[in-house]
């Protein structure tokens, strides 16, 4: 027998599951809980808000596929982490989140008036994939293994557990023992059944032209060499839905980057077979539909929750699975069939989707023969990938800013890019290379970033400084919300946006910002800070601020009209009409 606190329960319970961070901001009423992290090797990182505490666990997970853990305090706290909640629920990481509430007795249900009271439960069972709070001190191990549990059933997203403070603070003689994990969740994936096997390989064979379609599950999946494995064996092409950008190296002949979208459709609409790794075929891939697909393809969809099997296109083999666990069994399969695997009838059709993903990108490269002060927005991102290491996590975030940055940053380490893909939540980037700085201590993290994104939690490079976080933000200044004011021209004054490319500050709604000096921002909170309009001073810009060894703020002026009209507009505006085929 040995007193604990509820919070020393938890801190004992995480230390078994290979935790080793946290991330949150400090509160009395989980005293109980912080307090002991660092008795059990867990570091404890504080942002200075509780949205960045829910991005920095999500991009943890992400980046070493473990489990992302954050907490807030009652009331305040718990109502401050729900938009980041809401993003890595839609982004599908792996997220627990503990929070604290009032007293038992005052609250569930509020006794009327309770300081700091809301039904914290209730509000996050509708974002997350479970959510429960825990009524007594000896429940406590039972109903986190439940949690726990959850955290790693079907598609990874975010898990809630609630405490009462007195629990989590007041100590109690007691005798628990600790389960191992295997002892209460599963710790090995699922497969796919030999029928099923023998089934995918039969199409796979016998297709004159299958394609590979990647999602976000190959990422928590961690299943990249299995991925390229695949593909090579079966010299099938590789699409990704925007989330699962990167999966495989983009210098693979066989990968299509989803930013050549027209080349995408043609891909698609050649293929009479599709398997499809652990994507949900959502609005960002169509819904899987023609005109964008082949109407006449059957698929093979391999996912680790059941009930997106189906869901959006119809299956001819539905299959429940760990997507890395799937592609494993399923090289072994092919390799006992290789000679059957007939590659020449699909060269032809490989060359000229490879023509055709070159030509665009020669036609995209065109922007880098242009050089305007303020800038052509296309230098940053082509000149951060010179500077940064290959391996180097990416962090997007923005509207136009980001469609600029994926047009052109070529990733050659799959997994090494995050945004909000799902989301587009404006601002999440800055938690989120903080989480990714976090997991990579030793290596620096690129953040590109518009001015309207980096507005939103700014404060946060305080964090990076004080907790030793190499992250440079390099922040694509345009001064406008821009991807809204394109729409609002067209909707105004479309002749007239079409001849000027742009109105003027009168013409729109509240769609021009002000002046925000990022840099000497950055410079008030002890990071280092750079001024840079032209792109010939970029590159040493950025050299200068990774050999500081700190967090480091890059103002980016950019030309403000160039950065409104990004490639691929079209494209983005058409996802939101329903495709006309069935």
């Amino acid at each position: 027998m040995r007193e604990m606190s509820g919070g020393e329960v938890i801190a004992k319970m995480l230390s078994v599951e290979s935790v080793d961070k946290v991330f949150g901001i400090i509160d009395g009423t989980y005293f109980g809980f912080y307090s002991n992290l660092q008795k059990y090797g867990i570091e404890l990182i504080t942002p200075r808000h509780e949205t960045s505490a829910a991005h920095m666990a999500g991009a943890y997970a992400r980046v070493t596929g473990k489990l992302g853990v954050c907490m807030a305090s009652n009331g305040p706290g718990v109502a401050n982490i729900l938009p980041g909640l809401v993003v890595e629920e839609g982004e599908g990481n792996r997220v627990l989140v503990i929070t604290s509430s009032r007293r038992t007795g005052i609250m569930y249900p509020d006794r009327g008036g309770t300081y700091q009271c809301f039904d914290q439960v209730g509000v996050i069972s509708k974002i997350a994939k479970w959510s429960e709070a825990v009524p007594s001190f000896d429940r406590i191990p039972e109903m986190l293994r439940t949690a726990l549990r959850k955290c790693y059933e079907g598609r990874p997203g975010v898990v809630h557990i609630d405490i009462p403070e007195n629990i989590l603070n007041t100590k109690v003689k007691c005798d628990l023992s600790f389960w191992e994990p295997h002892q209460y969740r599963v710790t090995e994936m699922p497969g796919a059944s030999e029928q099923q096997l023998d089934r995918a390989v039969d199409l796979l064979i016998n297709a004159e032209f299958p394609l590979i379609h990647a999602g976000s599950g190959v990422v928590h999946a961690r299943a990249y060499e299995e991925l390229e494995m695949v593909s090579e064996l079966l010299q099938s092409m590789i699409t990704t839905s925007w989330a699962a950008r990167g999966v495989v190296r983009e210098s693979n002949p066989l990968t299509i980057p989803m930013i050549h979208i027209g080349t995408n459709n043609k891909a698609r609409n050649e293929a009479d077979v599709v398997l499809v790794l652990g994507s949900r075929l959502g609005e960002t891939d169509w819904w899987g539909k023609a005109p964008y697909w082949n109407a006449n393809q059957k698929m093979i969809q391999v996912d680790i929750d059941p009930s997106i099997l189906g869901a959006n296109k119809p299956a001819e083999v539905a299959i429940q699975a760990d997507v890395k666990t799937f592609l494993t069994q399923l090289y072994n399969k092919l390799q006992t069939r290789r000679s059957e695997i007939s590659i020449e009838n699909r060269k032809a059709k490989i060359e000229k989707i490879i023509a055709d993903k070159q030509k665009h990108r020669e036609k995209l490269d065109q922007q880098l023969e242009e050089y305007t002060v303020p800038m052509n927005p296309a230098h940053v991102p082509s000149i951060c990938q010179e500077v940064f290491p290959k391996d180097a996590i990416k962090v997007l975030d923005g509207g136009n800013t980001v469609i600029w940055s994926n047009f052109y940053y070529h990733l050659e380490k799959p997994g090494s890019v995050l945004s909000t893909y799902k989301f587009g939540m404006l601002g999440a980037g800055i938690g989120q290379a903080l989480g990714a700085a976090a997991a990579n201590p030793n290596l620096p993290v690129c953040c590109i970033i518009g001015d309207g994104a980096m507005g939103f939690q700014p404060q946060e490079i305080e964090t990076a400084v004080r907790n030793d976080l190499q992250v440079i933000f390099i922040v694509m200044c345009d001064r406008q919300w821009g991807m809204v004011k394109m729409n609002q021209q067209f909707a105004l004054k479309p002749i007239k946006t079409l001849l000027k490319k742009s109105l003027s500050p009168e013409e729109t709604i509240n769609a021009d910002l002000g002046e925000i000096q990022f840099d000497k921002l950055a410079e008030s909170m002890g990071a280092h800070g750079e001024y840079v309009n032209d792109a010939k001073d970029l590159k040493p810009a950025l050299e200068r601020a990774l050999s500081t060894g700190r967090c480091s703020v890059i103002h980016v002026d950019v030309d403000p009209v160039k950065h409104m009209w990004a490639p691929g507009l079209k494209y983005f505006k058409d996802m939101h009409q329903e495709p006309k085929g069935k």
